[in-house]
């Protein structure tokens, strides 16, 4: 049996980010990091908890668990992108990272820095979670 990886789409947006700049962002990720489908597809998505709602609606449209990281803690990760924007709206580099990170746990890594959707109003951040042989993930 060889090891898995958990997989977490993170995203950020501004207020006037719609279903479609989200689609836009995980599109382009799944598009950029192909590559990593090598471990599967993406497991879950993550989003801050005051931004879950629009992650919720992408989740039921591509049956994605959605997974709610705490506002609070997205200032205490280290991410490879740093935004000004983002880091005077919520204390981090980019909130698509840190909450990617946060939902993946302690040991994950980036796979590389988040995309930017084409309309500019999203981003998304892909971390990996290697699970050890008889692990649940």
């Amino acid at each position: 049996m060889k090891p898995s990886a958990l997989r977490i789409a993170g995203f950020g947006f501004r207020r006037e980010a719609t279903l479609e700049s989200l689609i836009q962002a995980l599109d382009q990720l799944i598009d950029q990091y192909a590559a990593v489908y090598k471990y599967g597809l993406i497991n879950r998505l993550a989003a801050a908890r005051s931004m879950l709602p629009l992650v919720e609606e992408l989740g039921r449209l591509r049956n994605i668990e959605v997974i709610a990281v705490a506002d609070a803690e997205l200032s205490t990760v280290t991410t490879l992108t740093h935004s000004n924007q983002s880091m005077q709206a919520r204390g981090t580099g980019s909130v698509a990272e840190a909450a990617a990170l946060l939902a993946a746990g302690p040991n994950a890594r980036l796979v590389g820095p988040r995309i930017i959707s084409v309309d500019r109003r999203a981003t998304a951040a892909l971390a990996l979670l290697e699970v050890p042989e008889g692990a649940t993930e």
